[in-house]
């Protein structure tokens, strides 16, 4: 395995959920989740808010156990491993991961945290490799602008910079999996489309893990996705090839509203009619 890339994995999926259920006080969150990840899958989770979505992310991230249902990630069965252990094989990118990062930090010192999930450089040690792979990194996800930003404080960058930032991260560590929770959200249009395209661009790299994608807009799923989940009130509405899961009618039943769905150049966009 290199520092920077997951090896080629086997066939065996990197995320099994059977029957799984979260129930929290008496409110279930999922209910019944039958779901497998392969290893060259790019997954997008689709649903309104409330569905369910980063809690599914959660569970498969090993931040959470499920009250039912049996669950594997990375091979290892949920309640017969060491949860530590998984999470040090899967990267999950959310709104938590900014807010627990000190913005003073460099960007090259948050990128190289990924390593071993640490959140402050202080104390780990880092090689002059491991600082070459920092670069590499920065410059996959960001482009050859990246080395201009590389010693700015993450805490100035813009809200897409620092998505951004945080993807190169999670590539740091050699992941087997990366989930990425509504990386989108709060972005303008000229952010989030580069973002969409930067990260359509490392899901057409073969050498990139799984990955799965959590967000409510269908403008946001980037191209080289290949498979959709859509939830609804915490259960499996769809999941399948993407192009046989957007469509009007599922989509329209997922959000409790008509919606005309189109495909085109591998991007896709939807339109509700109230």
């Amino acid at each position: 395995m290199t520092s920077e890339l997951a090896s080629e994995p086997a066939d065996l999926p990197v995320v099994s959920f059977a029957g799984v259920s979260v129930v929290r006080e008496g409110r279930p969150i999922l209910e019944a989740i039958d779901w497998e990840v392969g290893p060259k899958d790019r997954w997008v989770v689709l649903g309104p808010n409330g569905s369910g979505k980063t809690t599914l992310l959660q569970v498969a991230g090993a931040r959470l156990m499920p009250s039912r249902g049996a669950v594997s990630v990375v091979g290892e069965q949920f309640g017969r491993s060491d949860l530590r252990t998984v999470r040090s094989r899967v990267s999950l990118v959310s709104a938590a991961t900014v807010r627990s990062l000190r913005p003073f930090l460099s960007v090259r010192d948050v990128v190289v945290t990924g390593k071993d999930g640490a959140l402050f450089p202080l104390g780990h040690r880092y090689t002059q490799e491991d600082w070459t792979t920092v670069d590499r990194v920065l410059e996959r996800v960001m482009g050859p602008g990246a080395t201009s930003l590389s010693d700015a404080a993450f805490g100035v960058l813009s809200e897409g910079e620092r998505q951004q930032v945080l993807i190169a991260r999670s590539l740091m560590g050699a992941p087997e999996l990366i989930l990425l929770d509504e990386p989108a959200s709060g972005l303008d249009l000229a952010a989030r489309e580069r973002l969409v395209a930067r990260l359509g661009a490392l899901a057409g790299e073969p050498g990139v893990p799984a990955v799965v994608l959590v967000t409510h807009h269908l403008e946001e799923v980037p191209p080289e996705f290949t498979h959709g989940l859509l939830l609804a009130a915490g259960r499996v509405l769809a999941a399948g090839r993407l192009e046989d899961v957007l469509t009007a009618p599922l989509v329209s039943a997922c959000f409790g509203v008509r919606v005309h769905v189109e495909q085109r150049d591998g991007r896709w966009w939807a339109r509700a009619s109230l």
